[in-house]
């Protein structure tokens, strides 16, 4: 799980690859991210315009909206952003030319790149690093991510605890899951165990409670698709609609495709 050209073909076109220095799992960035958005955030160059607020934005207090003590904005208008844009309470940066549309709710420490789009009913839950030129959709709702450049999750998308390379299509309904199940003990005590991968016989901690899936650039995942935690999809990969993905390693170029479709390959379709 070292070979980041086994999933990433264009990082270095992503403004943020410097994430990916000198890893030893692919999904390691995932477990520093908080600390790293929020270092990018403190360095952020004096080109970028800091607001305390904006008319369109309204800033909700901390445990306002949940649980969670996270602030965060609702979006109340459309909105484009002309230049790079930080809005500093709630630790929120737009890149120049994103687009965002009223209901979105966004909670820091987010970066959101340039030439985005946050359609109506996004729910962007946090510690959430987006390239330039993606779509965070109706509906979507997305954690602890990384999502390259020109990623689309346009409609009724769940990226929790992954990592999306470029020139990815989520369609709409599909799913990237990342929580095992649970013993009734584990819910009454509100405890989640540490996850457990497994590759090729051999048992991977990965450090994490909740891990959803690594995806490559090029991978198309078809409607109502569902990875489960776990899921390291290899660039130019295919999921079929409907299809239910079981943890594991899938190296590029694959098809993972219903019984009646796995004759198929990625050429003759």
């Amino acid at each position: 799980m070292r070979d980041l050209n086994s999933f990433f073909e264009h990082l270095n076109e992503f403004e943020h690859k410097a994430l990916f220095d000198g890893i030893d799992r692919v999904w390691e960035p995932l477990t520093r991210l908080k600390a790293s958005i929020q270092n990018i955030l403190d360095r952020l160059p004096d080109s970028v315009h800091c607001m305390q607020g904006l008319e369109g934005m309204q800033l909700l207090p901390e445990k306002s909206l949940s649980r969670f003590p996270e602030p965060a904005l609702l979006v109340e208008r459309w909105i484009e952003f002309q230049e790079p844009t930080y809005i500093q309470p709630a630790q929120v940066y737009f890149g120049a030319g994103t687009v965002v549309e009223p209901t979105a709710i966004i909670k820091g420490p987010t970066i959101i790149g340039n030439h985005c789009e946050v359609r109506q009913g996004a729910y962007l839950r946090g510690t959430l690093l987006a390239g330039d030129h993606c779509v965070l959709g109706h509906n979507t709702e997305i954690k602890n991510s990384i999502l390259m450049n020109h990623t689309e999750a346009g409609h009724f998308n769940y990226i929790g605890d992954s990592i999306v390379g470029s020139y990815v299509n989520l369609g709409a309904g599909s799913k990237l899951a990342n929580l095992r199940f649970r013993s009734p003990q584990d819910k009454i005590d509100v405890a989640f165990p540490p996850m457990t991968l497994e590759f090729d016989g051999e048992v991977i901690e990965p450090g994490m409670s909740k891990l959803g899936g690594i995806i490559g650039d090029h991978v198309e995942i078809g409607c109502n698709a569902v990875l489960c935690p776990g899921v390291l999809l290899g660039k130019q990969t295919w999921v079929y609609p409907n299809m239910t993905v079981s943890q594991g390693y899938y190296p590029p170029d694959s098809l993972l495709a219903s019984r009646e479709n796995k004759g198929k390959t990625r050429k003759s379709t």
